[in-house]
């Protein structure tokens, strides 16, 4: 299942081995040892036992759960840790008695990564650059012939996809264009890497307008929604299609977290979160201070989404498929990636370790895949032509 299935030793066996109690009963099946998939089973039960307000069943399962969790454990044992700290910051806040007895978890504040850490983790493995080659050789050849080029950059990696396109288009044989790139977020950080940009296209001698206009990030929760409303997603994609664009690329993380039921999320999100824990094991040592940052800004994901409810919980990713149903509904269609695309994508993927893949998916999708588990994917859209009947059919 979740890569290499490590077997944990049980210190205390005789703790389940009375079959009346309900914890024995989540662990049928584990006892003498646990692995990946018991540590799975004994989080969802903690789950279950909140979300049926059982704090003593919460408590039992939380004891066990301390004693396996270690943040210097494999990848399953430094997952579950996380989760974890998530489930006693949710039920710190239903039942404050409830977590007394847990002081050997890690206490780390949150702290986003520099951009310089960033750029590490962009270049240690291709969560990133996956998305940012196959996008850019999207727009690349969307605005082929245009004199002005305008972008809105959505995501949060501070700019670092821009070089590699402006170098693309500066070389283009008719010249480059007027590029105008519009990034609606702020930050000290940003502001630095958008300069690092300007000076790029300079040198290439692009005439450029980059702005940073002063708006909040993009926050777009749609689960819990008031009956009838229509989400905050179908207000955002109504104005893309305001602006008429020529092209709009979706890369995110294909994992499905809008599920307002917690035991949903921990399932989904334990069986998608290995991933990078389990990469990260694979390419840096266990006393590394850059893999314990990046698993530490994991983990402060994994608290968001475990830990909080409503307008608290930002973490709302949606599957590449329900994506895709939604940007077809609101008169989107989806351009396949050129043969180019795919071959300059899978040159890049040679370039790391084996144990990355790239597939190809319904709605012309391509998916980036670590040891044959989908971890990121990447979509071109344009909009439907006024003449053009996209309505499914019965």
């Amino acid at each position: 299942m979740r890569g290499t299935s490590t077997t944990i030793p049980l210190q205390n066996p005789s703790l389940f081995n009375n079959p009346q109690t309900s914890l024995a009963g989540a662990l049928k099946g584990c006892i003498g040892s646990l692995d990946g998939a018991c540590l799975e089973k004994l989080l969802l039960h903690c789950a279950s036992a909140l979300e049926n307000n059982d704090v003593t069943l919460a408590q039992q399962v939380m004891w066990v759960l301390n004693n396996l969790a270690s943040s210097n454990g494999d990848p399953n044992q430094r997952l579950t840790s996380w989760f974890l700290r998530a489930l006693i910051s949710r039920a710190s806040r239903v039942c404050p008695n409830a977590t007394n007895n847990n002081n050997n978890l890690h206490n780390l504040d949150r702290r986003l990564m520099s951009v310089t850490e960033l750029a590490g983790y962009v270049d240690l493995i291709p969560w990133h650059i996956f998305g940012f080659c196959a996008s850019n050789s999207a727009i690349y050849k969307a605005i082929e012939g245009n004199t002005k080029v305008h972008i809105l950059d959505f995501s949060i990696s501070h700019c670092m996809q821009w070089p590699t396109l402006i170098d693309a288009i500066a070389k283009r044989p008719d010249g480059p264009p007027s590029l105008r790139i519009s990034v609606p977020s702020w930050n000290w950080s940003l502001h630095r890497s958008m300069c690092q940009v300007k000076k790029l296209a300079s040198v290439w001698r692009i005439s450029r307008n980059l702005e940073m206009p002063l708006l909040n990030s993009m926050y777009l929760p749609d689960d819990e929604q008031i009956k009838g409303a229509i989400s905050s997603r179908e207000r955002f994609l109504d104005r893309v299609k305001d602006l008429n664009p020529c092209i709009v690329t979706i890369v995110d993380e294909d994992c499905d977290l809008g599920n307002s039921s917690l035991t949903s999320r921990i399932a989904t999100c334990f069986n998608y979160l290995w991933i990078p824990f389990d990469v990260l094991e694979t390419f840096l040592p266990k006393d590394s201070r850059q893999r314990l940052d990046y698993e530490a800004d994991i983990g402060h994901k994994i608290e968001n989404i475990i830990g909080f409810e409503r307008n608290q919980r930002i973490e709302r990713l949606e599957s590449c498929t329900n994506y895709s149903q939604r940007m077809e509904k609101n008169g989107f269609m989806s351009v396949p990636f050129c043969e180019e695309t795919i071959k300059e994508v899978k040159s890049l993927l040679d370039e790391h370790a084996s144990g990355w893949g790239m597939k190809k998916e319904e709605h012309d999708m391509l998916v980036l895949t670590w040891k044959g588990h989908n971890s990121v994917y990447a979509t071109s859209w344009v909009m439907v032509p006024p003449q053009i009947d996209m309505r499914i059919h019965e």
